[in-house]
């Protein structure tokens, strides 16, 4: 005897398998059928991806007692949730907070990080705390940290691996020691995000133009300017008779201004103090420079397009070359 649920099994049965009957497909275009099913599931998909975002709650960790608990202000609580809502995330947003929290750092400093860096609210405490690990194991010890964590909280989205590229061509590349290597990630935390090319270009104007060692260039803050600011103040030192590059032995006919002096003051200060002219002088100056600057762009530009051009005229000869050859091999035959 058979149960009543094994005749529903299959009753159900039998119906699907009538429906997907080949008699029945063959009465309906094949085409029609798929192009129709494919729509109506797309569709079933879309509306049901849709009705899962707008119905998915915000996280329970963030609830407004749990923030409280942690000691936030009822304001901070709710621009913490603002935050981490703008984000799109807030999904590890307790453990993050965590993480930050056992840095050291107190509520306050917690909500301006998050405001600077939202992506902070989407990250794991186990991923934080590598990273933090990680610029413990450089140098940056308590103190230097938090500040560093404060002034740029994007170094903590920075993965390790990207981090170690950069201090290896520090020292590798820029022939920093460790130390200056950890002066410089904690003074300048944003050269972990810079192209290298860009700043081995900088590095060796630095160098070899300005005759700047490593040790004056941590001291200035070098990383903390574009390589047009540092070209334009010491251009204009340069052509005042103020500035001279050091020949072979590292020597000058004049005093050179220290590099920190040129760099680490604002412009009413440098223009006073280090090149004794007037803001006018200076203005017209960058008009001129940033002209040359475009000029020698624009020829830069033409002369890799020539070459390019060049290089492809070769290769065109080369090839009839090769062929008058091969045609001069096959009549001797």
């Amino acid at each position: 005897m058979f149960s009543m649920s094994h005749i529903l099994r299959w009753t159900l049965k039998e119906a699907s398998f009538r429906s997907f009957s080949p008699v029945l497909l063959g009465k309906c275009p094949v085409s029609l059928l798929g192009v129709t099913s494919r729509s109506q599931s797309s569709s079933t998909d879309r509306e049901t991806v849709q009705d899962s975002r707008e119905q998915t709650p915000s996280p329970a960790e963030l609830s407004q007692d749990s923030l409280l608990d942690m000691g936030f202000t009822d304001q901070q609580a709710v621009q913490v949730q603002t935050v981490c809502s703008a984000a799109r995330g807030g999904k590890h947003a307790l453990s993050a907070l965590t993480a930050l929290f056992v840095l050291g750092l107190n509520p306050s400093s917690v909500l301006k990080l998050l405001e600077k860096c939202p992506q902070l609210c989407n990250m794991k405490e186990s991923q934080l705390q590598h990273r933090i690990g990680n610029l413990r194991k450089l140098g940056l010890l308590e103190g230097s940290l938090q500040r560093v964590v404060a002034h740029y909280p994007q170094i903590l989205t920075v993965p390790v691996k990207t981090i170690k590229h950069m201090v290896l061509f520090l020292r590798e590349k820029c022939l920093f020691t460790v130390q200056q290597v950890r002066d410089i990630l904690r003074d300048s935390p944003a050269i972990v995000q810079e192209d290298q090319g860009q700043l081995e270009y900088l590095f060796q104007y630095i160098y070899f133009r300005m005759g700047v060692k490593q040790a004056g260039m941590v001291k200035s803050g070098l990383f903390r300017f574009t390589l047009d600011e540092v070209r334009c103040r010491h251009c204009f030192l340069e052509r005042r008779g103020q500035y001279q590059t050091p020949d072979k032995k590292g020597q000058t006919s004049i005093v050179n201004p220290k590099l920190d002096s040129i760099l680490h003051v604002n412009q009413d200060a440098f223009l006073s103090d280090v090149a004794k002219a007037t803001a006018e002088e200076y203005d017209v100056f960058q008009r001129l420079i940033s002209r040359e600057w475009q000029e020698e762009r624009l020829q830069y530009g033409n002369v890799e397009a020539e070459s390019d051009d060049d290089e492809e005229e070769e290769d065109e000869d080369d090839e009839q070359l090769a062929g008058k050859s091969g045609y001069m091999k096959k009549r001797k035959k």
